[in-house]
């Protein structure tokens, strides 16, 4: 029986800070030759993933449980490309993912530059873009474009929705503030598909504390419900009950209290327990209105900003009547409800 072939733990510390891959260059620097290589992908312990790279986990990428998993498969294409190119230097959404910035796409094509000035034919999906002058950084041994430059690089190439939430994403985490956004905007004009995309820096806040919540707000706006509030504070003869994505304020004096359920905030253990006695707590006073929604209702067509406008015609509201910012709610006064009004339920 042919013995098992031991992979060097070298190689295997390398795979651990690249998703699991591996380039044919560092395979050969420890030994591991085209033999080896083929030996591994025979038996299925390895996966060729495009020419020169392999992925070292057995487990197919659609089968893998892990907490970030989609953050993973962002962060594997990204490796993908570096890793086929010597010298390759990671640009735009592959550099972001790279960063750990919220709102990419959740799959997106693998991209990278070539030094010298010279552009080269792209293999297996991977975009080589012509080279022009960035700033770089070194990041786990490899380049990669700085964050400025690789959301310039970015931000034309992606739907509006993800563009706007990955600079919203960047504004909320503080990588940069309104002038470096600006900054980024300068950068942008005169590439490709710039046209379309001046508009959407108007679009980013630094409040949305995830890329779901951008997606809300946007489908909230597409749907002329503005909302009067976001991230506002509620409380209830000065205590504090809860911290609210979206708000908007009734005629009759009520609050309708949106929340938007994203997994990085409410998937932890017991999360939905703290959310349960949270909403009870607002439901308890009379004076809201909650409607909380999945992230994947914005999948659905309309969004849920199609879903709020509904019910916010139901209930009479108007706009123009934001809060001002910081402004909070405090439902310790009792609100004097009209005679009839219908019952709303959101859809999980």
């Amino acid at each position: 029986m042919r013995p098992t072939f031991q992979i060097p733990h070298l190689l295997l510390l390398d795979a651990a800070g690249q998703e699991g891959l591996v380039s044919k260059a560092q395979c050969d620097a420890v030994g591991v030759d085209k033999r080896h290589v083929s030996q591994l992908v025979q038996q299925r312990r390895w996966s060729r993933v495009t020419r020169g790279v392999y992925d070292t986990d057995p487990v197919p990428v659609a089968q893998r449980r892990r907490p970030d998993y989609h953050e993973h498969v962002r962060r594997r294409i990204a490796w993908t490309a570096l890793l086929a190119y010597d010298d390759a230097v990671a640009t735009g959404s592959c550099a972001l993912a790279l960063y750990g910035v919220s709102g990419l796409p959740r799959v997106f094509l693998p991209e990278v530059a070539l030094p010298g000035g010279a552009g080269a034919p792209g293999r297996g999906g991977i975009v080589v873009r012509q080279y022009r002058p960035f700033p770089t950084q070194g990041l786990k041994g490899r380049t990669v474009a700085q964050l400025v430059p690789a959301l310039a690089q970015a931000v034309p190439t992606l739907p509006r929705d993800n563009a706007v939430a990955v600079l919203s994403s960047c504004l909320h985490e503080g990588y940069i503030d309104h002038q470096g956004l600006a900054h980024v905007h300068d950068l942008v004009r005169g590439r490709r598909g710039a046209a379309r995309c001046h508009s959407w820096f108007g679009l980013a806040d630094g409040r949305d504390e995830s890329a779901a919540e951008t997606f809300a707000r946007l489908s909230c706006l597409d749907h002329h419900v503005p909302p009067d509030g976001q991230q506002v504070d509620v409380f209830r003869d000065g205590v504090f009950l809860a911290r609210v994505d979206l708000v908007y304020r009734l005629p009759d004096g009520r609050w309708v209290l949106v929340e938007i359920d994203g997994i990085e905030f409410h998937g932890r253990p017991g999360a939905l327990a703290r959310d349960a006695r949270r909403q009870n707590d607002l439901v308890g006073t009379d004076q809201v209105v909650v409607l909380r929604y999945a992230a994947s209702e914005n999948d659905r067509p309309g969004g849920v900003g199609r879903q709020i406008a509904e019910r916010l015609r139901m209930l009479g509201w108007e706009p123009g009547h934001a809060l001002a910012v910081d402004e909070s709610i405090d439902l310790g006064s009792p609100v004097r409800r009209p005679a009839r009004v219908s019952s709303v339920r959101a859809t999980r």
